[in-house]
């Protein structure tokens, strides 16, 4: 295999031309091997596997510095990076990581979870370049899909600006995860329908090539060119965008072509000033169910490679999406006030299903949290009911507008959360362990967390009922169903004790009530067994209550799928020292630390939040006290 010569990006220069067309097919059957295996993003890296051999060809790697945003499509990159004999491990814990890394690799130089940050980051490592005298390129890659987010626009805008040497790649394949939204979607479908852009430029290259290169006619020769574009190609006005904004425009070119790829990367290194270099490639190319279906495929789990088709789960119990994908059609169906928003990830939070019996109300505004956030208080100051579905991790990328442009003006808006507490094998960028923290000092917010499935719509109805800021947090997945107990009906700010005991009080939040009342269960019945409290409320705590078993019991015990660092032990810790109620507390939840990629039950073990942990912490407690 070719594939096994390539230890290093430098191997990939020595290659003829048919050895990189079959090194070519042996990534892409290294790629569905592995992911079918292990799941990820596999639609993504089968689209970028000519571009990535392309780079490696002209790039002198790591000396040259390689961005990728988001950087979920950086498998091929680990694979011709030292990484192959590891690449089995992708996503698994102590594995390789699905996305760039830092601690992973000299040749990842920035990594990156969240969309439209890679031209930043990119363009701060051009210009420490600068200051430092170096000469090393710096490429940024970013998907289509990217250019829906303000960030993109921002690093754009200063590029341009600083007009220092850079390359931006536009990787388009007309899909972030689901399709793209937004006038830059219908930009770029212009830019790809009538690719004159170039031809009109090179039209005018034989007359302006003859002008003098002193720094007034250089002037002189951008103003004319950009002139004659405009004049030979009017209906390409749109295309001036991005030279507007100080780039050499490219493209669109054949993203699965290697040799162009490598001649239009060669050129656009010798052009001085930031260039955009504008690619057209097929998301899931090579593998036939990736690409009729790039969405299923974007980061899905394991499937059988032979035909793509994923295993029937035996447990066909709904997730904790799809029933807050159900209970907003609910909701919606009483109150026509209602919108659903979502910044470009309506499958992953399942409103999908209420764009589906909602159309009109339903609101994708692509990889754009912020204004995704003051877009709804908008609505919410003009007698709309807002529901913004946000992954926690995602919403962190608005808080501003979180606190300036809703809490701020005590607007209505209700965050539901998604994935909440550990992610699983997306690793660090991913997982929910701030949104009680960041949330919860926040005045007029109340924060929500529902034990099981069962309690989502009624904290849906609950959150819309109230005239204030709410967020309701969740985690990926769902619960065991084992617990088929009765709930209690929501009261504003008010727990739920579930089982009376002695000596301690587990204060369990969100889905770690499940975790308590399995703890419980594994408990001799002869011996002391504590008190479970289902919290339900982070902001405000249902004080009353604390203060009672205060009185009665000797320790609170707290259970949380997030940071102990402000999070809801450290309010329940707060309260008791606030109101001098000298009970003893432990809290059970994430250190300091950043939870590395692995699946959830082993996250969960890692750090106590499981039932048998709890169990043998509970009755080691109890055992002393004898």
């Amino acid at each position: 295999m070719i594939l096994e010569r390539i230890n290093v990006p430098a191997d990939v220069k020595q290659l003829s031309r048919s050895e990189l067309d079959r090194l070519a097919e042996e990534i892409r059957e290294q790629l569905i091997a592995v992911c079918s295996r292990n799941g990820g993003h596999l639609a993504p890296n089968l689209g970028v596997v000519e571009l990535t051999l392309a780079l490696h060809r002209v790039l002198d790697l790591p000396a040259d510095k390689l961005v990728w945003d988001v950087s979920h499509q950086t498998y091929v990159h680990k694979l011709l990076t030292g990484r192959r004999d590891r690449f089995s491990t992708l996503r698994k814990g102590g594995g390789l990581s699905g996305f760039a890394m830092r601690s992973e690799s000299e040749y990842d130089p920035f990594g990156a979870g969240h969309a439209s940050t890679g031209v930043s980051s990119a363009l701060g490592m051009a210009t420490a370049r600068d200051l430092s005298n170096q000469h090393h390129a710096v490429v940024a890659v970013l998907g289509d899909g990217a250019l829906t987010g303000g960030l993109a626009y921002e690093a754009l805008n200063n590029a341009g600006q600083l007009k220092t040497n850079f390359i931006v790649i536009l990787n388009d394949n007309e899909m972030s995860i689901a399709p793209n939204v937004g006038s830059i979607a219908s930009y770029l479908s212009i830019l790809r329908s009538k690719p004159l852009f170039n031809a009109a430029r090179e039209a005018t290259k034989d007359v302006l090539d003859h002008i003098p290169f002193g720094s007034t006619a250089r002037k002189a020769l951008s103003s004319a060119e950009v002139g004659a574009i405009r004049f030979i190609a009017p209906s390409e006005k749109a295309a001036v965008i991005f030279e507007e904004l100080g780039f050499r425009y490219m493209g669109p070119l054949d993203g699965h072509n290697i040799d162009v790829l490598t001649d239009a990367l060669l050129t656009a290194r010798g052009i001085e000033g930031p260039v955009l270099l504008h690619i057209r490639t097929v998301k899931g190319k090579g593998y036939a169910p990736a690409e009729s279906d790039s969405r299923t495929f974007h980061g899905g789990g394991p499937f059988e490679a032979k035909d793509g088709t994923f295993p029937k789960k035996p447990d066909a119990r709904p997730t904790f999406s799809e029933v807050f994908g159900d209970a907003m059609n609910v909701v919606a169906e009483r109150d026509p006030k209602i919108i659903g928003i979502t910044a470009a990830m309506p499958d992953g939070t399942k409103l999908s299903k209420f764009a589906k019996r909602f159309p009109e109300r339903y609101f994708d505004v692509g990889i754009a949290e912020a204004h995704a956030v003051c877009f709804a208080a908008g609505a919410a100051s003009a007698g709309l009911k807002p529901v913004c579905a946000i992954y926690s991790t995602f919403l962190q990328r608005a808080y501003d507008q979180v606190v300036h442009d809703v809490v701020v003006q005590e607007l209505p808006v209700v965050f539901c959360m998604d994935r909440a507490g550990f992610a699983g094998d997306d690793g660090p960028t991913h997982m929910g362990m701030y949104d009680v923290a960041y949330l919860r000092t926040l005045p007029h917010m109340t924060i929500m967390a529902p034990r099981d499935e069962d309690e989502l719509l009624p904290m849906l109805e609950h959150a819309l009922s109230l005239n204030a800021p709410v967020a309701i947090r969740y985690p990926k997945g769902n619960t065991s169903g084992t617990r088929q107990e009765p709930h209690a009906p929501i009261v504003h700010g008010r727990a739920e004790v579930l089982r009376r005991g002695s000596g301690t009080a587990v204060l369990a939040l969100g889905n770690t009530v499940e975790t308590a009342l399995d703890a419980y269960d594994l408990l001799p019945p002869e011996g002391p067994l504590p008190t479970i409290v289902n919290a339900r409320f982070a902001k405000p705590l249902d004080e009353q209550l604390l203060i009672e078993l205060a009185t009665d019991h000797e320790r609170f015990l707290t259970l949380e799928e997030h940071s102990l660092a402000g999070g809801f032990g450290s309010a329940v810790v707060e309260f008791a020292s606030d109101h001098g109620l000298g009970i003893s507390i432990e809290r059970i939840g994430v250190p300091n630390v950043l939870v590395q990629h692995d699946s959830q039950p082993k996250q969960r073990a890692q750090f106590g939040l499981q039932a048998e942990s709890l169990a043998a912490r509970l009755a080691f407690r109890s055992e002393s006290k004898v």
